[in-house]
C-alpha cells in the first residue's frame, strides 16, 4: 500500500469556503493520508463534475441550464474553475511545504462524468460510445498533467488519485434518464466499463482507489480495472463475496464506517472500529492485517456536514483508525 498502516482519511468534500482552513484541518487532523480538500460551498466549478471538467484537454464545459455541457471553446465557467483550482494548489503547495508521504487527491471516474455532462445537441454524453471515449481519453490526460504539477509542488508526496463513480452501477443497469427523463440510456456492458476505467487508471500511473458510496458498488469491476484500492459505505455493502475477493487479490480497502449526516450523539469512533472489525472477521481475515490494508473513512462527502460536525467526523476517524491499528498488535 502507498499509505501507512492504521492509516485514515476523508472522502474528499468539506463544507465552507475557506480553503486555507480547509487544507490546515486536513493536514493536522489526517497526518498519514491527508488529501486536497473539495469546497463545493464556493459554487460551480468548486463541486465535482464541474471541478473535474475543468481538469479535462480539449474539451472544455460550460454551465448551461444548470448542467454541465460541452462547448467550443473555454468561456467564463472554464476561467472560474481554473481559478478556484488554482487557489486550491497555491494554497496546498504553502501549507504542505516540506511534507513528505502520501497525499491524496480525488475527481470524478469517466463513467460518472459521460452521465453527468451533455453533449453541445443535448443529451448526456453517455449516449454516444465515441463521445464516452474521447471524455476518458481527455480526462487521463488531465489528470496526468494534474498529477505531474502536484508532484512539483509538493516533491515529496506519494500520490495517490481517488476516482469518484457514484453513477457507475446506474450505468451498468441501464438507469440514466434520457433528455426527456421519460426514458433511459440503454445499459453499458461490464467488459466496455471495466475497458475504458482499466485505460485511465493506467494512464495515470499511481494507486487509484474507485470510490463508490451506492448500494450495487461494482467492486468486481473495479478490481478488474486495476484499482488499488476501492472505497466503499459500509452501511450499504451488503454483498461480502466481491468485498473479499477484492482484499483477497491484494487490493485496499476504504471503508466508510462513519455516518456524514446528522443525529445521535455524534461521530463514536469505537463504534467504527467495531463495525471494520466485524467485517474484517466475517470476510476471514487475520485482524493483523487490517490496518495494512484498510482505510478508515467517512462514509461519504462532509459538504452537507457543519464546520463542527465535520471535524468532529475527522476526528473520529482518526481516532477509529489507531483503534484498530492498537487491537492488531495488542
Amino acid at each position: 500500500m502507498s499509505w501507512p498502516e492504521g492509516s485514515a482519511t476523508g472522502v474528499g468534500s468539506l463544507p465552507g469556503t475557506d480553503i486555507a482552513e480547509a487544507v490546515r484541518t486536513v493536514l493536522g487532523e489526517l497526518p498519514d493520508l491527508p488529501y486536497l480538500p473539495e469546497l463545493p460551498a464556493r459554487g460551480p466549478g468548486a463541486e465535482m463534475i464541474g471541478r473535474t471538467g475543468g481538469l479535462l484537454v480539449d474539451l472544455p464545459v460550460e454551465l448551461y441550464a444548470a448542467r454541465w455541457r460541452v462547448t467550443a471553446r473555454p468561456g467564463l465557467d472554464a476561467r472560474r474553475t481554473a481559478d478556484l483550482l488554482e487557489r486550491d494548489l497555491d494554497t496546498l503547495t504553502d501549507q504542505a511545504d516540506g511534507y513528505s508521504g502520501a497525499l491524496k487527491v480525488q475527481a470524478a471516474g469517466p463513467w460518472t462524468m459521460a452521465a453527468s455532462v451533455e453533449l453541445p445537441v443535448g443529451g448526456v454524453l453517455l449516449r454516444d460510445p465515441g463521445a464516452v471515449r474521447e471524455l476518458t481519453a481527455s480526462l487521463a490526460e488531465g489528470l496526468t498533467r494534474h498529477l505531474d504539477d502536484l508532484r512539483r509542488r509538493v516533491p515529496g508526496a506519494r500520490l495517490v488519485l481517488q476516482l469518484d463513480e457514484p453513477s457507475l452501477p446506474a450505468v451498468l443497469a441501464g438507469r440514466v434518464a434520457t433528455e426527456s427523463g421519460f426514458g433511459t440510456i440503454r445499459a453499458v456492458e461490464a467488459s466496455t466499463a471495466t475497458e475504458l476505467l482499466g485505460s485511465l487508471i493506467a494512464a495515470v500511473a499511481v494507486p487509484v482507489v474507485v470510490h463508490c458510496c451506492a448500494p450495487d458498488a461494482p467492486v468486481a469491476l473495479m478490481r478488474s480495472a486495476g484499482a488499488a484500492a476501492v472505497g466503499l459505505d459500509l452501511a450499504l455493502a451488503t454483498d461480502l463475496d466481491p468485498i473479499g475477493e477484492a482484499v483477497d487479490a491484494g487490493l485496499g480497502l476504504f471503508a466508510g464506517a462513519l455516518s456524514t449526516t446528522a443525529g445521535g450523539a455524534g461521530p463514536d469512533a469505537s463504534a467504527a472500529a467495531t463495525r471494520i472489525r466485524q467485517l474484517w472477521n466475517k470476510l476471514g481475515f487475520p485482524l493483523a492485517d487490517l490496518p495494512k490494508r484498510v482505510v478508515v473513512t467517512p462514509a461519504c462527502g462532509l459538504a452537507g456536514a457543519s464546520p463542527a460536525a465535520a471535524r468532529a467526523i475527522i476526528t473520529a476517524t482518526r481516532e477509529a483508525a489507531r483503534r484498530l491499528l492498537d487491537e492488531a498488535y495488542s
